[in-house]
């Protein structure tokens, strides 16, 4: 290696997190790169002119290095990340002289973009993504604020490659967002296959891995990247993919920021932001307030957010971060509706309310140490609690007994009398008939850290980045059911008695304990060729206490050593090809513990019996694919600019996947979980963007294909095809709730100076409806949707912006599923399918500020 690689190594490896450097006049300082994060440098090619060193944008980083000879021993750098303006400022000033002489010279060398993304959930260093084999996807603070989405869920739909929203609840905090056909969910019941984490800590819910995404700030997102793959470094749930995120500080967004808008549906929102720092100290501040009425009818919905961060830094070695974080929402979320309900009204609900509040606390700790130049030291620590109530008016499977119309009886009055909380018999009135409120809340405190240590140095003469880490997570969960029984409403609401029942009644107290130990090695053969391998233990443990009896009383424990294996070639800029092997794990939650006897089904989310063991599920994942970045490619049409594009190969296989098997209920929300073989997702997957000095194109295509590889037979009595209450699912049978053909395209275009406009089209298709595993029915159909969206910045400090959704008002829906509307509506409505609707044509606008 001549010294003008091993300069430009080291160059790179600052981006990578290695100390402050002094070579000859060169100094470089270590960006704070953080959880969730990236940066970009840039490696050699001439360019004509001299750029100026500040960008503007403290993410995605920029790293520009120049020189006035060819000579890359006289590179002068000027790294930008979490370090102050002032910082950055200062080592400019050590560096005029040599940027003057640049200016004086014959040629300047821009290095091409290279992105570093952190490679594990805990830490402040990376690596470049060309040696990482996996497909990431990567978005910032910035790009969050032109889309104007509402919710990072919004963000991913619109723009991340094989990602889709089911508005199986139509609440847009609440969504089911699914990847490569694995899903991070709000609802109970869901088979939660993807990871997320935020600032390092783990927001799966430890009581069903559930993912609260109104817990989630949008506007104090700094950087987020989506990493595919079943990566045990990411723990648990990382079946098909893993989130990281991480928030804003007073280093990386200073300023005061305010945002208000309004349109549709009585929406408004109002969001307001300040960061400040001295270069040691910083502070950051965020809040938020939204409301609408909702476009279906009693949806109302109102959140509000905060979250703030004290931190430290003491020059580029060591960072801290405390952070606190605090919601109260209240949203309504009416959930499907009967199809020949919908054909008649869109925007009706079958029964409501549909209500869930969420009351979190969350205080944490985060920072890093670089030990020597060359090992850093991270770590996190946190406590949160959050409380989750709900309130579903449904339908009433109990009835006036057929023997004695006296008192009331389930199973449609021909089962047993039913009994109320005194285990007294329930008389028959109207006050109890026609319909049941049911109630849980659900609080779960949650407390853990973990430690990492991250050594980047050579292996016998090669690069090598080792990580070594450890994880602790604890959840203390205390959860209760009830069932009320009402009488029904002409509106299909509700109003209820008084009375609440003995025998749905649950109170739990779960206890879940998780260690983690992982280890990750990247080896650079050559500047060209890396080989990754890794390895994760973890180990769940689970105690149920029953607080009224002792059916639902057990422990459980799981323990598993996943691997994984990949390798990297970067044989240009151009052209990088990468592919791995992996393996990863999720141990069955507490919720689906105490739901697996047939023979005593339970209604989600509202009571539990018996607990006969589950096995875990475990996902292998291989993928192959290329990617590359064009930079400043010439069109010869007056278009010049750069082009990043991936295409990959990739298929999952889960074993003993878990599968919530419907016994009976109104909306098929009475059953059993129970494993249930293999099931296989497997797919391709093609992405381009393109950015140009007026407009930027986007544009991804996603061909999934997901199955079930064991036969098994499952109990969906409202399916029309079953026989006797039975479906029989086939290997080759689809997935329901899973489109197999997804397209997006994005455009945007300067038209004058500070007007921009834009537009996102999304393609999915059609996907079968839940309780149809065995594909007897036809499918939901394709859909197509237009939005268009537009800002003027008046100038640095103001700008106003618009949205239009769903521009040509398509009729379209996103979710199905079976149920029975005859309990509600009456014998008229013969068609047992549900749907959950999309959104019809909607428009907002709205103002920004910035000092």
């Amino acid at each position: 290696m001549d010294d003008q690689d091993e300069d430009q190594n080291r160059i790179l490896h600052g981006c990578l997190g290695s100390s402050s450097t002094r070579t000859g006049k060169v100094t470089r300082r270590r960006p704070s790169l953080g959880t969730g994060g990236f940066c970009e440098i840039r490696k050699a090619s001439e360019r004509r002119d001299i750029f100026p060193i500040h960008s503007g944008q403290p993410f995605p980083i920029i790293a520009r290095f120049f020189e006035s000879d060819i000579d890359m021993r006289k590179i002068t750098v000027c790294s930008l990340a979490a370090l102050s303006f002032a910082q950055c400022a200062g080592a400019a000033e050590d560096t005029s002289s040599t940027a003057d002489a640049g200016a004086a010279g014959d040629k300047t060398v821009q290095l091409e973009t290279v992105k570093v993304i952190t490679d594990s959930p805990v830490g402040d260093s990376g690596v470049e993504e060309y040696k990482l084999p996996s497909h990431v996807q990567t978005v910032d603070a910035k790009e969050l604020d032109q889309a104007e989405s509402v919710t990072l869920p919004d963000y991913m739909n619109r723009f991340f490659g094989s990602v889709n929203v089911n508005d199986a609840q139509n609440n847009p905090f609440q969504p089911d967002v699914q990847y490569r056909g694995f899903v991070a969910s709000p609802l109970l019941g869901l088979p939660q296959g993807l990871s997320i984490y935020v600032n390092g800590i783990r927001f799966n819910e430890p009581f069903g891995d559930t993912v609260n995404w109104d817990l989630i700030p949008e506007g104090a997102i700094d950087r987020m990247s989506l990493e595919s793959g079943s990566n045990p470094v990411f723990g648990q749930n990382t079946l098909g993919g893993a989130i990281s995120v991480r928030t804003k500080t007073g280093f990386t967004a200073p300023g005061y920021r305010a945002e208000l808008f309004g349109g549709s549906w009585g929406r408004n929102s109002e969001e307001v932001e300040t960061g400040w720092n001295n270069g040691e100290f910083g502070a950051y501040f965020h809040f938020r307030n939204f409301h609408e009425d909702g476009w279906r009818e009693y949806s109302p919905t109102g959140v509000m957010q905060w979250f703030s961060t004290l931190s430290w830094k003491n020059d580029d070695r060591s960072n801290l971060n405390l952070n606190f974080a605090a919601t109260d929402d209240n949203m309504v979320g009416n959930g499907a509706v009967p199809v020949q309900l919908y054909d008649q009204q869109p925007n009706a609900v079958f029964t409501y309310p549909d209500q869930t509040k969420t009351n979190l606390f969350l205080a944490s700790l985060d920072g890093n140490h670089w030990l020597t130049d060359d090992i850093e030291l991270s770590g996190n620590a946190f406590f949160r609690q959050n409380l989750i109530s709900t309130f579903n008016g449904d339908g009433s499977d109990y009835e006036p007994c057929e023997n004695d119309p006296t008192y009331m009886c389930n199973e449609g009055g021909e089962g047993e009398e039913v009994l109320d909380i005194e285990g007294r018999p329930v008389v028959s009135t109207p006050k109890v008939e026609g319909a049941t409120n049911n109630f849980t809340q659900t609080n779960q405190r949650n407390y853990g850290g973990s430690l990492q240590t991250a050594f980047n140095q050579t292996l016998g003469g090669y690069g090598n980045r080792l990580l070594v880490g450890g994880v602790y997570n604890q959840g203390q969960v205390d959860y209760g059911a009830d069932t009320e029984l009402a009488a029904l409403l002409s509106s299909r609401g509700t109003l209820g008695s008084g009375v609440i029942l003995e025998e749905p009644r649950v109170r739990l107290h779960t206890s879940v304990y998780n260690y983690g130990v992982y280890l990750s090695d990247s080896f650079s053969l050559t500047d060209e060729l890396t080989f990754t391998v890794s390895g994760r233990y973890n180990l769940t443990q689970i105690e149920l206490t029953d607080q009224i009896g002792t059916e639902l009383n057990g422990k459980h424990s799981y323990d598993r050593i996943n691997p994984s294996a990949g390798l990297t070639y970067n044989w240009r800029p151009e052209l990088n090809f990468f592919g791995n092997f992996s393996q990863s794990n999720r141990a069955p939650t507490p919720l689906e513990l105490s739901c697996a006897d047939p023979a005593q089904p339970c209604k989600l989310p509202n009571a539990f019996l018996s607990d006969p063991p589950l096995k875990q599920v475990v996902a292998t994942t291989g993928e192959i694919g290329a990617r590359g970045m064009f930079e400043d490619i010439d069109f010869g049409v007056g278009l010049e600019g750069d082009v990043n594009w991936n295409a990959t190969l990739f298929q999952t296989e889960n074993s003993n996947d878990i599968l919530f098997i419907a016994a009976s209920g109104v909306y098929n929300n009475q059953g059993y979980f129970d494993n249930v073989g293999q099931t296989l997702r497997q797919g391709f997957e093609f992405g381009i963007n393109a950015e140009f000095e007026r407009f930027r194109l986007g544009l991804n295509y996603t061909l999934l294909d997901a199955t079930f590889q064991t036969p098994f037979v499952e109990n969906s009595p409202n399916n029309p095809y079953a026989r006797d209450g039975l479906i029989y699912v086939q290997k080759g049978d689809h997935i329901p709730g899973i489109p197999q053909n997804m397209l997006k395209f994005n455009a945007s275009v300067t038209i004058l100076e500070g007007l921009t406009a834009g537009t996102e089209i999304i393609y999915n298709s059609g996907q079968y409806l839940r309780g149809d595993e065995a594909n007897l029915t036809a499918p939901l159909q394709d859909y197509t949707l237009v939005m268009l969206h537009g800002e003027y910045r008046y100038d640095e400090h103001f700008s106003m912006f618009f949205r239009v959704n769903n521009l040509f008002d398509a009729q379209y829906q996103t979710f199905g599923m079976y149920g029975n509307p005859q309990e509600v509506l009456g014998p008229a409505y013969t068609n047992n399918r549900f749907v959950g609707p999309g959104s019809p044509r909607a428009a907002w606008a709205g103002v920004k500020l910035a000092f």
